[in-house]
């Protein structure tokens, strides 16, 4: 079943009982979903060029240019030099990034068995990690050399770790519960 905005609206009445919902409006919702990749010690034009055309197949979005805030001289990094680039998905393409992501994508991952319910923030936000971009068919495998990681936020309106936990629950994010047990 995907991620729509329907499974989105049927969340109010399954949770409204369990946390005390007295309007719709209180309901739960996903309001944007932030992929985000640095760059790292590369500075290579070449190399920036090529994480941006890469996240904008993945997305369906071009992404922005982040520049460094400060300069640091133990990092070789300028103010205005570019450290990251980042994609905010709204609307109908955020729901087709989601469905992408839980249903094509995450199997794809290597020993791949459901995110983790810890990584969900006090503020009911999950982020979650992706260590190599090839997981996504829109990427071609032949530049294996090229391989890079960027992470996934999933902001949402809800207050609270258990409040969000119950949410994603409900729309079909695969969450295991952690036993505690560091990798």
């Amino acid at each position: 079943m995907s991620i729509t905005k329907q499974k989105q609206q049927t969340a109010y009445l399954a949770l409204a009982e369990t946390f005390g919902y007295t309007s719709p409006m209180q309901g739960p919702r996903i309001s944007k979903v932030v992929v985000s990749s640095g760059v790292g010690k590369k500075r290579d034009k070449k190399q920036i060029e090529l994480i941006e055309d890469r996240l904008a197949k993945i997305t369906g979005q071009k992404p922005s240019l982040r520049p460094a805030r400060l300069s640091i001289a133990s990092f070789k990094v300028r103010e205005g030099d570019t450290v990251g680039l980042q994609v905010t998905l709204r609307g109908s393409r955020m729901y087709d990034f989601l469905d992408k992501l839980v249903h094509i994508a995450l199997p794809r991952t290597r020993d791949f068995r459901g995110l983790s319910a810890g990584a969900i923030d006090d503020m009911g936000n999950l982020t979650i990690g992706i260590k190599e971009h090839t997981i996504f068919p829109e990427t071609g495998d032949e530049d294996l050399k090229d391989v890079f990681g960027f992470a996934i936020t999933i902001v949402t309106t809800v207050s609270t770790k258990a409040e969000a936990e119950a949410f994603f629950r409900h729309i079909g994010l695969p969450l295991i519960v952690d036993s505690g047990v560091k990798r």
